[in-house]
């Protein structure tokens, strides 16, 4: 079985992940830092988080959310807090794709600020910029109620090998299981 040697996701880099579990991946790498973490949404959006539905992976205290207007916005915002690095972990929605420009600025941002980066992109939008890039789906377990199983596929890696595995968060320990290595 091979290790996840890339999870945690690199400090002082951009990442991004992908598929119907983005978010349950967003909160279980959030879950890593001992500290804040900020989720920027474009406030148009219909669908938002509620820190609180993240509980049981991430104490909803420890969650700001920012809603700027538009793309350009949530960009700046996400710039801006990257490059601060006052709370280490920043997660921002992609409603578009993101050119060479934007990516390499948030690459920048998050090494000047030490801060870790998670974009949060539809399928086949990654940037070129990405350090790594996952996707993030449920895989059903009847051997289990609740709905923690999930498939992390690296599908992008500047430093290493791509690879998959299932991965369960146990909320009594509040911590990840490599469960079983994914077919591939």
């Amino acid at each position: 079985m091979r290790d996840m040697t890339m999870f945690p996701l690199r400090a002082g880099r951009v990442h991004e992940v992908c598929g119907p579990s983005a978010i349950g991946f967003a909160a279980v790498a959030a879950a890593q830092t001992a500290s804040g973490v900020l989720y920027i949404r474009e406030r148009w959006h219909t669908e938002q988080i509620h820190p609180s539905g993240l509980g049981a992976i991430l104490p909803p205290e420890r969650v700001l959310l920012a809603r700027p207007a538009n793309h350009t916005d949530a960009l700046a915002v996400a710039e801006e807090a990257l490059k601060d690095g006052v709370l280490p972990f920043v997660i921002i929605g992609i409603s578009q794709p993101l050119n060479l420009r934007e990516g390499r600025r948030l690459q920048l941002a998050a090494k000047a600020g030490g801060t870790t980066g998670l974009c949060l992109i539809a399928q086949n939008m990654g940037s070129n910029a990405a350090e790594t890039r996952w996707r993030a789906s449920p895989v059903f377990d009847r051997a289990y109620a609740d709905s923690t199983l999930m498939r992390w596929e690296i599908i992008k890696n500047k430093s290493g090998t791509n690879g998959a595995w299932h991965v369960r968060w146990d909320a009594e320990r509040h911590c990840m299981h490599v469960v079983c290595p994914a077919p591939e």
